[in-house]
């Protein structure tokens, strides 16, 4: 790499890529009842899709980002997605209609997928094995603190100019991006390293994964997995507000909640050379299934107003650190029979599994009726979907002759 950036600033570049994804969700967070108020009023729940729109737009995205960005460069990609981020934010910032922001975040989404995923191509094309693993750890341990601060962050935009604003705040972390990147990064993809753009070879590629039962699975359980992320992500805040009255407070909580359940990748390292990833995966959604039964069990108790809200919080962790005890797993599985159509398969996986998930989240996430009963049945139901695809996985492997 150019000695113009050291290894310190490129973490922390790629860092902030990585991050845009958190930063564009959970800031919104904290904004979902203002925005409900004024644009929607005849139907709170519909702010939700605020999140799922986003999401969408970003699967959307994936699909196409890294392979245009090994066919005309990775430079260019970003700078195309971050414009296209920019002008997405600028339209919702001057929206007067729910649905004109719902289509300004699906833009924006589409765009964001530039940064996050060519982000992990640059790193690809400057460092390799253990050398890689090491920056791709260092990013992701400063990536894990954005979930946590991106509400607080909100919220004290909101309390200073209005919810409008956090679109105010997301151009102005793009063009530090954008900015930074221009003046520091050279382009790390060089011309004779460039494949020509076929979609068809995407197509051929998504058929094969789909026609390998392993990797069919993987993918499937995933997309559930997300679906349950999701579907926490786009109720979390109403379940604060309307049946805890704690809207105020919720930006802490998130915190709190989003820096114990980023330990689940520490746990995951741990012990996953040991117990295998397909085992980890069946145990956590085993557990989460035991776990959410018993929340639904106790809430049927009657539990006073504070011992319903700390098993929520219990809950919520437990479905987030689900979320990333599971994700990675279940990526490398699908990822592993191939690796001779690794980047391509990474571009479908990733593009696949969003789109399906934020499809599984809206519906149920527009389900809200004062209470918690919609969100731990729709993630109970996903997670015993998972954990039945899990061990059918695990059928097939014992099948296969060693």
């Amino acid at each position: 790499m150019s000695n113009r950036m050291s290894r310190g600033e490129f973490i922390a570049l790629i860092a902030m890529m990585f991050a845009t994804i958190a930063f564009s969700i959970d800031s919104m967070l904290p904004a979902l009842p203002e925005i409900g108020a004024q644009l929607s009023p005849d139907d709170l729940n519909k702010a939700q899709l605020i999140l799922t729109s986003f999401v969408l737009g970003m699967g959307i995205g994936t699909f196409f980002t890294g392979p245009i960005s090994d066919a005309v460069g990775r430079k260019p990609v970003i700078y195309g997605g971050v414009s296209l981020y920019i002008l997405a934010s600028a339209v919702a910032w001057a929206s007067s209609s729910l649905e004109l922001v719902l289509a300004a975040r699906v833009v924006q989404g589409l765009g964001a997928a530039g940064p996050r995923v060519v982000a992990m191509a640059i790193i690809r094309d400057l460092y390799a094995g253990r050398e890689m693993a090491r920056i791709v750890s260092i990013a992701m341990m400063i990536f894990t603190l954005v979930p946590a601060a991106a509400p607080m962050l909100g919220a004290g935009v909101i309390a200073l100019v209005g919810w409008r604003g956090i679109f105010v705040a997301f151009i102005l972390f793009a063009l530090i991006i954008v900015l930074w990147m221009a003046a520091r990064l050279p382009e790390s993809l060089p011309v004779e390293n460039r494949r020509p753009f076929r979609l068809p070879l995407m197509v051929a590629a998504a058929q094969e994964m789909f026609a390998h039962p392993t990797v069919r699975l993987s993918i499937l359980v995933q997309t559930l997995c997300m679906g349950m992320l999701f579907t926490m992500l786009t109720m979390v805040q109403p379940v604060y507000d309307v049946i805890h009255d704690r809207a105020d407070s919720f930006p802490f909580w998130f915190a709190v909640v989003a820096i114990v359940s980023g330990s689940a990748s520490l746990l995951n390292a741990a012990i996953v050379v040991r117990v295998g990833m397909r085992r980890i995966v069946t145990w956590a959604l085993g557990a989460q299934i035991l776990i959410t039964s018993g929340v639904i069990v106790l809430h049927m108790t009657n539990l006073s107003p504070q011992g319903g809200f700390a098993l929520f919080v219990f809950w919520q962790t437990t479905v987030f650190f689900m979320a990333g005890v599971t994700m990675g797993n279940l990526n490398a599985i699908a990822m592993e029979p191939m690796g001779h159509i690794a980047g391509m398969a990474a571009s479908v996986i990733g593009s696949i599994s969003t789109v399906l998930a934020a499809a599984i989240a809206a519906p149920v996430g527009l389900l809200f009726d004062g209470s918690i009963t919609p969100l731990t049945t729709g993630v109970l139901a996903m997670c015993i979907l998972a954990f039945g695809f899990m061990l059918h996985m695990g059928r097939i492997e014992n099948r296969v002759p060693a």
